[in-house]
């Protein structure tokens, strides 16, 4: 007869980092130590493109488009690239898509293990920080071409005051001032957001801004998907405030766009912003 009881290092206390506990229990199933040919990779999988966010008096927004291409081919129209990582913060992906969710959902469990093992909840900082290990532990695959570039932010209860973190493919992190963005439209969405970000934005507006940014995203760069009219496909965005954070639904999302795209029909590139 089997014994079905978990083995006891999973009965003992331990380490708070569930990446470090499954290291040393079961290290195959970390991206980190997965064999993968030599070589570039890059070209064998999906990749995700665009994230913005930016902040607003009382939160913080994060929105994806959801497109993924491989070369010059769309492999998907409707990807979600904008995930919770717990009630308080959201993170968004770029780069190699598979590996992006597999540590998205590996940093979601590393947040709930600390939760469960230490009685309470990881600081915004110490959020950003584990991330960053998780980043630096996949250097060899995205030295291969397989990179994941996420954009962190959420809502910081001690601060009060939504944030926002970028990194790079070392693990290196930095906290972002109003707004940011990642991905290969990155550089002209974040030149929208440079013209359409003001520091009296409220939540809706915040969303407007973000969701402008990745239509002219989606203008300039061919991995950037935009709004998909005919098949209703909209951005994911997600709003976080100190009450918690929300998805907001693809009807009210719709409308946004549906609006900006009207406006759009009478000027093509979008709000003017003044000369001075």
């Amino acid at each position: 007869m089997s014994d079905s009881r978990l083995p006891a290092s999973y009965m003992t206390p331990g380490t708070s980092s569930f990446a470090d506990f499954l290291g040393v229990q079961a290290p195959d199933l970390l991206p980190s130590r997965r064999a993968v040919p030599t070589g570039d990779a890059g070209s064998l999988a999906p990749h995700g493109t665009t994230i913005v966010a930016a902040t607003f008096a009382g939160g913080v927004v994060m929105a994806g488009d959801r497109r993924a291409t491989m070369g010059n081919i769309i492999a998907q129209r409707d990807i979600e690239k904008v995930f919770p990582a717990d009630e308080f913060s959201v993170v968004g992906i770029a780069g190699t898509a598979g590996l992006a969710v597999e540590m998205v959902r590996l940093f979601q469990t590393e947040l709930e293990h600390y939760e469960k093992i230490e009685g309470t909840t990881l600081s915004m900082d110490g959020k950003a920080n584990r991330l960053a290990a998780l980043i630096r532990a996949n250097l060899g695959l995205a030295m291969q071409g397989l990179a994941v570039v996420p954009l962190f932010a959420g809502y910081d209860l001690i601060a009060d005051q939504g944030r926002i973190f970028s990194y790079d493919v070392t693990g290196g992190r930095y906290e972002e001032t109003a707004f940011h963005s990642v991905g290969s439209g990155s550089l002209f969405a974040r030149g929208s957001l440079k013209k359409l970000y003001r520091d009296d934005l409220d939540a809706e507006g915040a969303v407007t801004a973000v969701v402008q940014a990745l239509y002219d995203a989606a203008d300039d760069d061919s991995a950037t998907g935009g709004p998909d009219l005919t098949r209703r496909i909209f951005p994911v965005v997600h709003v976080i405030t100190p009450d918690g954070g929300r998805r907001l639904p693809d009807d009210e999302v719709s409308a946004i766009a549906d609006r900006i795209i009207a406006a759009r029909m009478q000027r093509p590139d979008g709000p003017a912003a003044a000369l001075t």
